[in-house]
């Protein structure tokens, strides 16, 4: 479960969010008031807010977000129940509340407001109320034996991991099997194995690098390896093309779906400096040296 918090002014905006029908929004909880309408409600957070005027930002808005699959499976009576006991982990059993539930979208959430004025007329201290409120939906999870957003990043990066393994070696042997000889035939052959190869233009219309989208993940190729950044992969297609005798000669330019693109600068270097790493490698492996 993943929690946000954060201190806003306009209260009766957000009550009013949180309460939009067209989202099938339910109460699930609600402490310390009496009203059943968003001015009612509002009105009931000002009557406490006018102790401490100095305060502009005077409501707290949370949003609970339980993952895709459990927040499908949670009652409202659950939710209510969540909710509550992320209230008492922030220490906010004494102020005004309301949340409500959105099932409109394909996450379950809920939208909490509480009033940080409390019938002392004291701020409630919100000091690093985002990385609290994830600490204390954490707690809650844990408890309630939900998925953790610690949880969802270890398998999410598990995942991607598994992801950037695939396409470094669909990439590999694309190179070695198929030895594309331009950037056309490499797109082509990386589509084949139901990679896209997505061409990243930059403001001045020129080719700097490259994007692989694969099982709904669009990654920079450089994330996925480094051999797999911009310079390194044109710079084997150059010398898939030409061989080792001219591949220090740099093109500022490629052939993509029929048109001529310039490379940015950078990649030019990029290409260059991969080339030059590749020739010593190679020279040295045959034992002449430099």
């Amino acid at each position: 479960m993943i929690g946000k918090g954060k201190s806003i002014a306009h209260t009766k905006a957000s009550i009013a969010y949180g309460w939009n029908q067209e989202k099938d929004a339910e109460i699930v909880f609600s402490q310390h008031i009496a009203g059943d309408s968003t001015q009612q409600i509002t009105d009931e957070f000002k009557l406490i807010q006018e102790q401490n005027v100095r305060c502009q930002k005077n409501t707290l808005s949370f949003i609970l977000s339980p993952i895709q699959e459990e927040g499908k499976k949670l009652s409202k009576k659950e939710l209510g129940e969540l909710t509550q006991k992320f209230i008492r982990e922030m220490n906010l059993k004494e102020q005004q509340a309301i949340a409500f539930v959105h099932r409109d979208k394909a996450h379950t959430h809920v939208h909490l407001y509480v009033n940080r004025i409390g019938f002392d007329g004291k701020a409630y201290n919100d000091s690093f109320i985002g990385k609290r409120s994830q600490l204390a939906a954490e707690n809650v999870a844990k408890e309630m034996g939900l998925t953790t957003i610690k949880e969802v990043r270890q398998e999410k990066n598990m995942t991607l991991q598994l992801i950037r393994f695939e396409i470094k070696n669909i990439h590999q042997k694309v190179m070695e099997n198929e030895r594309p000889k331009n950037l056309d035939d490499y797109i082509k052959a990386m589509k084949q194995q139901n990679v896209k190869v997505i061409p990243t233009i930059n403001k001045a219309s020129k080719l700097q690098g490259f994007r692989l989208e694969y099982k709904g993940y669009n990654l920079k190729a450089s994330e996925i390896h480094r051999s797999m950044s911009g310079g390194r992969i044109m710079g084997q297609l150059n010398q898939n093309a030409k061989g080792f005798g001219q591949t220090l000669k740099v093109s500022k330019s490629t052939e993509l779906l029929g048109k001529t693109v310039e490379l940015s600068t950078n990649l030019i270097a990029s290409i260059a400096k991969s080339m030059i790493k590749k020739v010593i490698k190679r020279s040295i492996d045959q034992g002449i040296g430099i």
